[in-house]
């Protein structure tokens, strides 16, 4: 099997600025080109822009380099961390080959390069670049099989024409993921959506495409398919299953893991109320539970380092807050909030359905992340969850605390718990293995 390019999103805009560094042939206009352009959707085409001249392509032109290895281009105003409390803006710089195509009435930029270079900078995007040697083997590793498995499903998809749901809604009910469902035009994005990617910007250390080399072409793998090997921060002592965050088809190698060695005296059925209310509000022993700063800054970068409480942590709001944010995050007036109700968790804790009781409207919401979007300005971090009320007068409830776990979907490999791993003195492959159970590491290609 032959090393293959992937097609990544970078951005998306009204205009886009860029610089190529090098020459770059364009696909569809004669000529090198190198300096400064900018790129503009005009009358359901783009034009092209530099400071002596313009022209105009269709959508879908490639400026490709001469040279692979030396040359690059840079993208500005590049927005990070959509929709979390640390977006913000970089300029970003690329190896590889830069596409502009309409989409939705946008420009989008797509960087297409081989996947080797494409992880080395995932790798440092993800985590610091100085972690530790076997986490970063680690996550090449199943950085690189989650993007294969997300090629390979792409191409299926397209094989055999069916169009991708991801939500199922009812007057009374709204369960959403969200996964591949903007993903048409290329293999994947470059936000946490899917995996960080922010170009050579971000490779400041050899470490992280040390163990990329290292790991070349290894994937896991599960009765010789490459596993969707999926990863989050800190699955809050226990990861979930597959299904319960993304479509309802279950990964063998995707299920629950407690995410320790030895037993404890807590009941991990964590789909039971009453266990899954008691994990939440205590601190049950796990390889993710660490303050040690050292083990932290090797998974959690600058504007990551703003979350100090991701294993359990607390929100509080006020009526006026709680109801305000539902009905923008929602779109739909519930008027006051009289209840928030858990009617089914995942293995991990994790809400799957929520039910919202308003003095208006009463719907059900799902899955994980749904559930996030719709209870905080930006997401909560988890959907491991136990809602409280407080001061209620005449059943209307005047503040709701809400006590967390974890930070993110929960399914795969915790990142913090691998940090931990590595620092432990576990090898890569161990740490693999005692998230993706059952799973086996392979060559993919040489």
């Amino acid at each position: 099997m032959k090393e293959p390019n992937i097609s990544v999103a970078i951005m998306h805009g009204q205009e886009i600025k860029f610089e190529l560094y090098g020459d770059y042939r364009c696909s569809k206009h004669k000529g090198k080109f190198n300096g400064k352009f900018s790129a503009a959707v005009q009358g359901g085409q783009i034009k092209i822009s530099s400071e002596k001249n313009s022209f105009i392509v269709e959508s879908g032109v490639i400026f490709n380099p001469t040279n692979i290895e030396g040359e690059s281009f840079l993208l500005k105003d590049v927005v990070i961390g959509i929709q979390f409390h640390w977006e913000k803006k970089e300029n970003q710089r690329f190896l590889g080959s830069l596409q502009f195509i309409i989409e939705h009435g946008e420009l989008c930029a797509v960087n297409i390069i081989p996947v080797e270079q494409y992880l080395a900078s995932v790798i440092s995007s993800e985590m610091n670049a100085t972690s530790s040697e076997e986490l970063l083997k680690a996550h090449s590793i199943i950085s690189r099989s989650w993007v294969l498995a997300q090629i390979e499903k792409g191409r299926e998809l397209k094989k055999s024409a069916a169009r991708y749901e991801s939500k199922t809604q009812t007057e009374d009910e709204l369960i959403r993921w969200y996964d591949r469902e903007d993903h048409q035009n290329y293999d994947v994005c470059a936000d946490d959506h899917c995996q960080r990617y922010q170009g050579i910007t971000k490779i400041y250390a050899h470490a992280a495409q040390q163990a990329v080399e290292f790991t070349r072409g290894l994937i896991v793998s599960h009765e010789d398919k490459i596993c969707d090997t999926r990863f989050s921060k800190c699955c809050g002592g226990a990861t979930e299953s597959f299904e319960n965050v993304w479509e309802p088809v279950k990964h063998p190698y995707l299920q629950k893991v407690v995410d320790y060695k030895f037993p404890h005296d807590f009941d991990t059925d964590l789909r039971i109320e009453n266990a899954a209310v008691r994990w939440i509000k205590n601190n049950p022993p796990a390889f993710c539970d660490t303050h040690d700063q050292k083990i932290l800054k090797q998974v959690l970068l600058d504007y990551d380092q703003k979350t100090t409480d991701f294993y359990r942590w607390i929100v509080e709001y006020t009526q006026e807050q709680i109801s305000e944010i539902i009905k923008f995050k929602s779109g739909i007036d519930f008027g006051k909030i009289l209840d928030l109700i858990p009617l089914q968790r995942g293995e991990s804790a994790r809400l799957i359905k929520l039910k919202i009781v308003g003095s208006k409207r009463t719907m059900i919401i799902g899955k994980e992340l749904e559930i996030r979007r719709v209870l905080s300005k930006t997401h909560l971090y988890s959907s491991a969850i136990v809602i409280e009320k407080e001061n209620t007068q005449k059943d209307i409830p005047g503040k709701f605390v809400i006590r967390g776990a974890g930070w993110g979907h929960g399914v795969g490999l915790c990142q913090i718990g691998a940090a931990v791993m590595g620092e432990m003195g576990y090898g890569f492959d161990e740490i693999l293995l005692h998230y993706f159970r059952g799973a086996s590491i392979k060559r993919f290609y040489d």
